[in-house]
Formats: C-alpha cells, structure tokens, sequence
C-alpha cells in the first residue's frame, strides 16, 4: 500500500503556527522524518483562509522541497492556491481533491491535466455526502466520467468513499468498507485511498481503531491512504496484514521491519506532533 504522509496538514495547532511563523525549520524536520518512515507522498495542506493560502501553500511546497524529493500531495479544495503552487513543484503531484461539486471540477480538472497530475476524487457533491453505498456510487460515476472526458486515465483517479467518524455514526465505517469494494468492483483500474483516521476521530485510543480499519479496509481493495507515517502500531498493522492478506512475497517486507526494529510501538515524537 502506499501512503501519502498527513502530518503537515495547517488543521493541526503546531503546523499552523509553523506557517504563520514561517518557521521553516520545523516545517523542513516534520517533512523528512515523514519521508524517512517511508511516505510515498507528503500530503501538504497550509489550512489558511483562501486570500493567504496561494502564498501560504506555495510557501509550504518550496520549503519541503528543500529538504526531500519525495512527492507532494497537494491538499487544498482553493484552485488559486493550487495554481500558484503548482509552478513550485519538482515532481508531478497529487491533486487532493475533486469532487462531484461541480465548482470544484470545473476549477480544479483543468489544473490536473495541464500539469499532468493525478487526483484524488472524493464522493460528495453539491448536496453534500451521500449516506449509502449507491448514492456514493453515483457520485463516483459521475466524476470519473469527468475524469475521462478530461484526458485523465482511471489508474490517475485515487477514489476516495468517504470514512466518517464512528463516533457520530457506527454505521459509518461498514458503509466506506461497502463503497470501497463497489468501487473496485466497476473501476478496477483506479485506486482507492482514505483519510483512514477519520474512521477513530472523537474516541480514546484511536490508533488501535485506525489499526482495526486499516486491515479491514486493505481487504476491501484499498490500495493508498492518507496517514500517519511515525504510528509505528499503524505500519505493524499495515505489514502484517498485507503478509495475511498474500501481498508480501516470501514474507520479506515484515521480516525485514521485524529485524529493524520497526514492529514496535508508536514513537513519542509522533505523539508529540498529535497536538
């Protein structure tokens, strides 16, 4: 599985300060030690209001290239700060994200297509998120008729179904497991990726549940999630399912974490960035 980093992300308290701050440094060790625990995608998401964030995200993307190579995920629903960003951009991002809202296509496609990108497709549209499994269904096929319309192959298109909080609602999770192999089931060619640790938000312990869903949702064709990258219990779970689940030839990506120690607990700097 593949896993875009989300800890650089202006919702949380310590990154938005960071960036009003300007403070590259904490910006520039938050981004390498993601790209160290090995994230295929560091997920940038400067989380101010729309007249800063052009300057904001553009500002982000150049002070983490600094530091790394590895790829961006591009997190902003503001097409002005994508296109100021955009130019910024060493390797061919990924666009988090379109949607059915038709504002949003409209804004946010051409974007990718200029630049080659791949997008991340989430299902809500203008009325908002669909509760069943066919409503988000609907969606999808809406926006990857878009997709294609726009030059954009299905294996570009990362679907997101949408996992909500349990907490709200205990359904919520078996739904986004249901959609997830809906989607794979019709759109075999295109990826499936999540916020996963919206699944625990509002409960104690939440990386045990984002653990439970992970391997669950692995199973339901999950392919790309949008994770922390430190929750050493969350990469455990990630290998030893992907070792169960008969992705693991011969057993050698956990042998391998096994002997470097990395089947161990969550680091206490990795805690420490919750805040």
């Amino acid at each position: 599985m593949k896993i875009i980093g989300e800890k650089i992300n202006g919702t949380r308290s310590r990154v938005k300060k960071a960036v009003a701050e300007r403070d590259a440094a904490w910006i520039q060790d938050l981004a390498r030690r993601q790209a160290q625990a090995g994230a295929d995608w560091l997920d940038v998401n400067a989380g101010t209001p729309p007249d800063r964030e052009p300057d904001d995200l553009a500002w982000l993307v150049q002070t983490v290239q600094e530091v790394t190579d590895v790829p961006l995920c591009l997190d902003s629903a503001n097409a002005h700060a994508l296109a100021a960003a955009l130019p910024r951009v060493q390797r061919p991002p990924l666009i988090n994200s379109i949607s059915g809202e038709q504002q949003r296509l409209q804004d946010t496609l051409p974007l990718a297509r200029a630049h080659g990108c791949p997008v991340i497709a989430l299902a809500l549209d203008d009325r908002g998120i669909p509760g069943d499994v066919a409503g988000r269904l609907a969606v999808v096929r809406r926006v990857v008729e878009q997709t294609r319309q726009a030059g954009l192959a299905d294996d570009q298109v990362y679907v997101d179904p949408l996992v909500m909080a349990l907490a709200t609602n205990t359904a919520s999770g078996q739904v986004a497991l249901d959609t997830m192999r809906a989607i794979c089931a019709e759109f075999p060619a295109a990826h499936l990726t999540s916020g996963l640790s919206n699944v625990s938000f509002g409960l104690p312990a939440r990386s045990l549940i984002n653990q439970a869903f992970l391997a669950l949702a692995l199973a339901a064709g999950l392919d790309t999630a949008i994770i922390d990258p430190l929750d050493q219990d969350l990469r455990a779970m990630l290998l030893a399912a992907e070792l169960v689940l008969g992705r693991d030839r011969h057993c050698r990506s956990y042998i391998r974490a096994y002997r470097a120690g990395r089947l161990g607990r969550h680091s206490q700097a990795g805690q420490n960035d919750q805040k």
